[in-house]
């Protein structure tokens, strides 16, 4: 029987034109009993799933507040989502001190700090130091005295253009004009405020690296075991609300600002956080009552729900919605 099937094969391959073809059954069969042959081809091994990040979701969370807006970019394609008043603005509090920062280490270019003026860089992103803050301020070229037009002072002037800000203004609030403290920003300016301190144009080649590791470093909760009159824990918000399996991905990199301010009556909050893959802003303005801690929910909240995938349930968010967003 085997003869007739091989005879046959060759017929057909001289009709062929000389091109043999053999059927896989047929090879396995002429090879004989210990020839090597596998029995199976293995199927080729599926692709993993690409790995958790945040993307563009609907966010619904229970706040009760004068202002609550967010915005995410994700970076590789610079596409911003967010809120449907993600271009409105609220005061930036401790968060420009990000900025400030890079402003004066990219001046710098290759040039080292003193030991102190770098200490003094590294608390007012770690401990949010305003003392220290202040003094980097001055460094930069920065100036408490408003300008006759109005305009933002140098500091400010120099994030606009560098970063591309489109929304940022000097704060309009007296006696708070000339505060870095009171300039005005929005999340989708603050989205590409951490995109352009990620991608170097803030800090500068030689500083970008350093920057990012401090930021990464932020330090003390909400409690008030952690809140000082000039400065206070920051490690809060955003970062509550990322998954084990985004923590593990990489540093995330971060920078709140926070401050319960009497002239309104609110605490103005913002939560500013960026990684290689995307970066994320959510600015709040509620009532002095409800306490910081509140601010860092509200963060921590939309952060979950913007998770991809979803970790099924692990994470429990209120699912109230809010207004007009």
């Amino acid at each position: 029987m085997r003869s007739r099937v091989t005879m046959v094969l060759a017929v057909t391959a001289v009709l062929l034109g000389g091109v043999m073809l053999v059927p896989a059954a047929y090879a396995r069969l002429s090879a004989g009993p210990g020839a090597g042959v596998p029995e199976t081809v293995a199927a080729p091994s599926p692709e993993p799933p690409p790995p958790p990040t945040l993307a563009p979701a609907k966010v619904s969370v229970n706040f009760k507040g004068e202002f609550f807006s967010w915005a995410l970019m994700e970076r590789e394609s610079g596409k911003i989502s967010g809120s449907k008043n993600m271009a409105s603005t609220s005061s930036t509090e401790s968060m420009l001190k990000a900025w400030i920062v890079a402003d004066y280490l990219r001046q710098l270019g290759d040039e080292e700090p003193s030991a102190g003026i770098k200490k003094a860089a590294s608390v007012a992103i770690r401990d949010s130091d305003d003392d220290a803050t202040n003094v980097v301020f001055r460094l930069a070229g920065g100036s408490y005295t408003v300008p006759a037009n109005g305009q933002p002072d140098p500091v400010i002037k120099r994030a606009i253009k560098i970063c591309g800000l489109t929304d940022t203004k000097r704060g309009n609030v007296d006696p708070y004009k000339g505060y870095w403290s009171f300039t005005r920003m929005s999340p989708r300016d603050a989205v590409r405020l951490g995109d352009c301190i990620a991608d170097g144009k803030a800090a500068g080649p030689k500083w970008t690296k350093w920057l990012l590791a401090e930021m990464s470093k932020v330090r003390g909760s909400t409690a008030d075991k952690d809140q000082k009159p000039r400065l206070g824990g920051g490690r809060w918000g955003i970062i509550d609300g990322l998954p084990e399996s985004i923590l593990s991905q990489g540093p995330v990199s971060m920078k709140n600002g926070w401050t319960s301010l009497r002239y309104d009556g609110n605490w103005h909050v913002n939560c500013l956080a960026v990684t290689e893959k995307w970066s994320l802003a959510v600015m709040l303005r509620y009532p002095d009552g409800r306490g910081l801690a509140y601010g860092s929910d509200v963060c921590a909240s939309v952060t979950a729900q913007l998770v991809t995938p979803q970790p099924g349930g692990a994470l429990k968010v209120p699912q109230q919605p809010i207004g007009k967003l």
